[in-house]
């Protein structure tokens, strides 16, 4: 099959032709249709998870139609359009069994601790417990969002913030994962502020749902967010992973709010400063986020169905595959007022 694939961290990306992939007994190949271009993949891209190993095919955010199933998968047959969570639960341990897949020890992540879905196939395990059905009227492209970026944010929102019609919810960067939660948040009621540094993100925000806007280049993002709630917002998301917003994300807090951390923390930002006295005084809650499982899709699928949310409206351009390297290996592009997927593979 055809693959992007690079054979060093921060090294060249390349297409090659690589041995097509064959289920496990409890796993499925899926020929990949579309998958996006995560801050996430560039993060592993740069070496910053230990569970890659060279050489590695990146991506994790795709939907395809199964290909091949093994001989143990009994709901899922070839033909079935299909996403799945980023994050792959064992569905044995006591966390699968408790529904949390999103935290299994034994976890299986395309694109991370195995080959991802920078390809024509892509193979993943453990499919009975893990794989979504598709809508048919929902297009593969669009759907390519649902495996990373808008599944995580749902979560985010939805189950952990626990936003409710009228909060006030600050989302802290407006990359893929911070404008997916505006969406969310803007369908289920709330009353969503973007926080970031770039104009033309925010004005995007808007477009998406946000009632307001700060621009943290130029406000005091605290001061601002106070003021616009009259005391600080319910609940905050930082969408982009650093030490900044993680502590404005707290900082901006009414007493009793909650801070949701979703942006990944990576090098020394993950052992970053954290406020713990206004913590203490104000008696906030702290929650990290991590994907979302696949019992929970029906729920985003449903605000997709009803027409409350549009996944297309995310992305901001298609690519082919042999145009991965800018767009992994560039930094740059994350900076894009959308998600960039990849939609021509074969």
């Amino acid at each position: 099959m055809k693959a992007a694939l690079f054979r060093e961290f921060q090294g060249q990306l390349t297409v090659e032709t690589v041995p097509d992939p064959a289920p496990t007994p409890t796993g499925v190949v899926i020929r990949v249709k579309a998958t996006g271009v995560c801050r996430s993949d560039w993060h592993g891209w740069m070496g910053h998870d230990p569970d890659i190993h060279v050489p590695h095919v990146p991506g994790h955010e795709f939907a395809g139609i199964i290909e091949e199933v093994g001989n143990r998968v009994i709901n899922w047959k070839p033909g079935d359009r299909v996403t799945a969570p980023f994050v792959c639960g064992c569905g044995k341990c006591r966390f699968c069994e408790a529904g949390d897949q999103q935290v299994c020890p034994d976890q299986f992540q395309p694109g991370f601790n195995a080959w991802g879905s920078f390809a024509r196939f892509v193979m993943l395990e453990h499919a009975e417990e893990n794989l979504v059905r598709l809508p048919e009227d929902l297009d593969f492209t669009a759907a390519a969002s649902l495996g990373c970026r808008l599944a995580t944010s749902y979560r985010a929102v939805a189950h952990q913030a626990r936003v409710r019609a009228g909060d006030w919810l600050a989302v802290h960067g407006c990359g893929g994962v911070g404008l997916s939660a505006i969406m969310i948040a803007s369908a289920l009621g709330a009353r969503p502020i973007a926080i970031d540094i770039d104009p033309a993100k925010l004005s995007r925000a808007r477009q998406l749902g946000a009632l307001e806007t700060v621009d943290a280049s130029s406000e005091d993002v605290c001061t601002a967010i106070i003021d616009l709630t009259g005391g600080g917002a319910r609940s905050s998301i930082d969408a982009l992973g650093s030490s900044i917003t993680a502590t404005n994300s707290i900082n901006c807090l009414q007493p009793r709010g909650r801070h949701v951390q979703v942006g990944l923390m990576t090098g020394e930002d993950s052992r970053s400063t954290v406020p713990f006295d206004r913590i203490v005084s104000r008696e906030l809650e702290l929650y990290g986020s991590h994907g979302m499982q696949a019992h929970h899709y029906h729920e985003l699928l449903a605000l997709i169905a009803q027409g409350s949310l549009d996944p297309a409206q995310l992305i901001s351009r298609t690519i082919p595959l042999e145009e991965a390297l800018p767009a992994l290996t560039t930094e740059s592009a994350f900076g894009e007022t959308g998600i960039i997927v990849i939609d021509r593979i074969e």
